[in-house]
């Protein structure tokens, strides 16, 4: 492959969302939830190949809706290039609903009905993209009709004109040209005289052709695997991968042999299947990184059993694709693997490596306290209502000054679910840092508010909003006391990796005779020796020796860990301002999260009838501008 290229791969075809029943044996009529994915081969294969380091493209098209800009946004983040993803305005994007009953049953069914992906035309492709990249790859199904046939003809002409590979995903699905009842997504092979007849037409125009024994059944004519696929030389040189489920795969270049394990044959990767959809599109996408980097057959081959290998032990298509620096340690430790969806440390690196969030500064204004703002309403003589309208007002004093100082990117809010739903809501999707509390106030042993199941409460919140826990905590606390603490921070732990909410863990040493950065550092030692890696710290100011020897422990035995905050407790700027000069220079460390000392004074008057709306706003601005200017002073020296 050239080096000089922008673009390794650009994929072209089915951009949908996906409905996945949660209900895992029951039949797709009795699923009571379904978990929203976004799905379509091309943009699984687009999204799992960028997982894989290569820079990759998609063309296609969504509608105008809230469907459509969740694909949008979520290639995006995947760093999928999107300067082809076109906005159908009179087409809804493509669905699909799965159930999934047992190893063997995929209820399926395409709501595609002059969908928005089959609509892609020849005026949406951007010849520079193309010719930019490496290899394109086109799918079965954007041969299916005139559009998208005429389409993909288009594009194959483009990419043979500037040298650029050209790969044919076959994905037959039977129900997609016509050959079932519309509710029949499930079939995967139905003999067609006429479809192989129109795919044999452009078997020639492509330099690698992928697919199962079914699919090249379809593609060659015939049900002899062998036979198959002479049919297929006959017409067309490209090399040839044989995707052959337990038994691994094989690539055949040249004459087809008699013994479809004299092509280069890598074995499969055993694993217990959960769900086999969606195996195959990262099947590719793990052979396209071996095959466009140039590995050789055998490495490419070794990539693509191992990514389908994990996805079918994992629900859904895109979000179960693994990531490059996962797929390499599965690799290395696959033998001592059989199950890796219940392997903790494979899990942890898929939930880690796949975000690509990343926030370098980070000025937080913490108000989710919720005792301390119903004492200071009971001693101002007002009622707890009042509270409500008051984090109301913190939240535009925290947007005015974001606004004055242009600190976009770099601010977050911590707020409560008990007095600031509404800020919540209003925060949410709006580009701000968000966390909210899950503890019972002063719980010591920790009790999570409310008394509810974690994992329930979990799943009614947005993925944006990270799961702040403060823990009263010490790995010198009396055992049986400890030993309540951590079953429960397991049993947060636990419920935020199935949910996939990032874990903010705030932990403050109670009164003790060890220093607080020692007791903290011990701390973390002990949580992680638990197997408790959250995604965030909040940890109190400490000695700059002790912040020095924390941000080791937390860059070592969590390198993806997002970053550490630092907390105020109420403090006078003066003691902040040299509190956090300890953390200067410490890679880690993102910023503060600071509450009473923003907001505590001017929130007390408000309550009293001392301070009007205007007047609280202006004071608590002020206050949390002075601190970002405290932090900025304290980093920069």
């Amino acid at each position: 492959m050239p080096s000089d290229k922008a673009i390794d791969l650009v994929c072209l075809g089915r951009a949908g969302v996906d409905f996945y029943a949660e209900q895992v044996g029951s039949r797709l009529e009795d699923v009571g939830s379904f978990a929203k994915y976004i799905g379509g081969s091309s943009t699984n294969i687009a999204c799992c190949s960028s997982r894989m380091g290569l820079r990759s493209a998609l063309i296609t098209r969504v509608g105008d809706e809230h469907m459509g800009q969740f694909i949008r946004e979520q290639l995006q983040r995947e760093g999928v290039d999107t300067r082809c993803v076109v906005t159908d305005p009179e087409r809804l994007t493509a669905l699909v609903v799965l159930g999934i009953k047992d190893q063997d049953t995929f209820p399926l069914i395409f709501y595609r009905e002059n969908c928005a992906d089959m609509a892609v035309d020849i005026a949406d492709i951007d010849h520079g993209l193309i010719e930019s990249s490496k290899a394109l790859l086109i799918t079965g199904t954007h041969f299916s009709t005139e559009q998208v046939y005429r389409t993909s003809k288009h594009a194959l002409s483009v990419a043979a004109d500037a040298g650029v590979k050209r790969v044919l995903d076959i994905d037959y699905r039977p129900v997609l040209w016509g050959l079932t009842s519309k509710g029949d997504g499930e079939t995967r092979f139905i003999a067609s005289e006429s479809v192989t007849a129109h795919l044999q037409s452009i078997l020639a125009e492509f330099d690698l052709i992928v697919g199962t024994e079914e699919e090249i059944h379809i593609a060659g004519g015939d049900t002899n695997t062998v036979q198959a696929m002479r049919n297929i030389r006959a017409v067309s040189d490209a090399v040839l991968v044989l995707k052959r489920g337990p038994f691994g795969a094989s690539v055949y270049e040249g004459d087809i042999p008699d013994n479809l394990d004299d092509g280069v044959t890598v074995e499969g990767v055993t694993v217990r299947v959960l769900n086999v959809l969606g195996a195959g599109d990262a099947f590719i996408s793990g052979f396209l990184r071996g095959w466009i980097n140039g590995e050789g057959y055998e490495q490419a081959l070794r990539y693509a059993n191992a990514c389908g290998a994990l996805v079918v032990s994992r629900h859904g298509c895109t979000p179960a694709m693994p990531t490059r620096e996962e797929l390499d340690y599965f690799l290395a430790n696959s033998a001592a693997i059989p199950r890796p969806d219940i392997d903790s440390e494979l899990n942890y690196l898929h939930r880690v490596t796949v975000s690509s969030e990343s926030w370098a500064e980070l000025n937080i204004h913490a108000f989710d306290h919720r005792i301390q703002f119903e004492e200071m309403a009971d001693a101002a003589g007002v009622g707890h209502e009042r509270v409500q309208d008051l984090k109301a007002l913190l939240y535009r004093a925290t947007q005015q000054v974001i606004d004055e100082q242009k600190l976009a990117g770099k601010c977050g809010i911590l707020c409560d679910d008990r007095f600031g739903p509404d800020v919540l809501n209003e925060a949410t999707g709006s580009g701000l840092w968000i966390a909210r509390p899950v503890e019972l106030p002063r719980s010591r042993p920790l009790q999570f508010e409310g008394g509810r199941s974690i994992g329930s409460l979990l799943e009614s919140w947005p993925l944006e909003h990270k799961v702040k826990c403060l823990v009263y905590y010490s790995a010198a606390d009396e055992a049986g006391l400890r030993a309540q603490q951590e079953q429960k921070l397991i049993e947060l732990y636990d419920a935020c990796c199935q949910s996939g909410h990032q874990l903010l863990l705030e932990v403050i040493p109670p009164v003790e005779e060890l220093e607080t950065g020692e007791s903290v550092y011990r701390s973390l030692q002990r949580l992680f020796e638990l197997g408790i890696r959250p995604d965030w710290w909040k940890l109190p100011c400490m000695t700059s020796a002790w912040a020095e020897k924390t941000n080791v422990l937390v860059a070592e035995t969590t390198p993806h860990c997002y970053g550490i905050v630092i907390l105020g407790l109420d403090a006078k700027d003066t003691e902040l301002a040299e509190g956090f000069k300890a953390f200067r220079g410490l890679p880690l460390v993102r910023g503060f999260a600071v509450g009473r000392t923003i907001f505590c004074l001017p929130a007390k008057a408000w309550l009293a009838g001392e301070l009007d709306d205007a007047g609280l706003i202006a004071e608590v601005a002020a206050n949390y501008t002075r601190m970002t200017e405290i932090w900025k002073q304290a980093m920069s020296g």
